[in-house]
């Protein structure tokens, strides 16, 4: 049976220059094509191979985006059998898809995110955008937001259940500072508590991170088509650990 997940909210486009780059190549090709064949120039062929290369690519990062990334958190959030009563926190949490998922999945307990909200990560991220969509998919009084970064968390030792984070600390430009985004994490998880990370590049980091401060069951696999970025080599992978209790 087919994973599925609604949500009421508006989430606009992860990396939306990315789809802008990719969408604007796969026209630019086809329009060469157009002309070669006009023309009857040798070039036709090769202009409709970039034409739907780069529109496979835009058409991938436009589902993933808009729908595939929503079903994949769906069951990744299934996996988790939350009580309802935990404290979670949200890293780069932009503009809400996870952190509301993760609410709806909660009774009395709260899910926090943090953020730095630039809009080039995500178009259109803000606090204010992020409560909106809270408040249309009716978790708004479950949620917390901070103003942060993820390398210096503005909590206390062990102050959460579970930590989630969907492609943010790979924004974090340097290797050393998403390690030190990962110790956070770690830093602030429970004894017991859960690391559950989605992301693209540098992951292989992620996993050793964790593994150095002792971590237990620390496994990190390839997602699906569901959340690949324009093709096979831009696909997500998950980073999964618990902090020894």
């Amino acid at each position: 049976m087919a994973t599925t997940e609604t949500h009421s909210g508006e989430y606009g486009y992860d990396a939306p220059y990315a789809l802008i780059v990719f969408s604007a190549l796969s026209v630019l090709g086809l329009g060469s094509a157009i002309a070669a064949r006009v023309n009857e120039a040798p070039a036709t062929a090769p202009a409709l191979f970039y034409t739907f290369f780069f529109g496979g690519h835009a058409a991938s990062f436009y589902y993933t985006t808009r729908h595939g990334k929503f079903l994949e958190w769906h069951r990744i959030l299934d996996t988790l059998a939350l009580r309802g009563d935990e404290q979670v926190l949200d890293l780069g949490c932009g503009r809400g898809a996870v952190l509301n998922a993760v609410a709806k999945r909660l009774t009395t307990g709260q899910v926090t995110g943090v953020d730095l909200w630039r809009s080039i990560d995500q178009s259109g991220n803000s606090p204010d955008a992020t409560l909106v969509n809270a408040r249309a998919e009716g978790v708004a009084a479950r949620i917390r937001l901070e103003t942060g970064d993820l390398r210096k968390l503005p909590f206390p030792d062990a102050s959460f259940d579970v930590v989630v984070s969907s492609l943010a600390i790979h924004n974090i430009p340097k290797d050393e500072d998403r390690a030190t985004a990962i110790r956070e994490a770690m830093r602030v998880l429970r004894p017991g508590g859960r690391l559950v990370i989605a992301d693209i590049r540098a992951t292989r980091l992620y996993a050793t991170t964790p593994a150095a401060l002792g971590a237990e069951a620390v496994s990190r696999t390839r997602l699906g088509w569901r959340f690949w970025w324009g093709n096979p080599v831009a696909a997500t992978s998950l980073l999964t650990a618990r902090k020894p209790a």
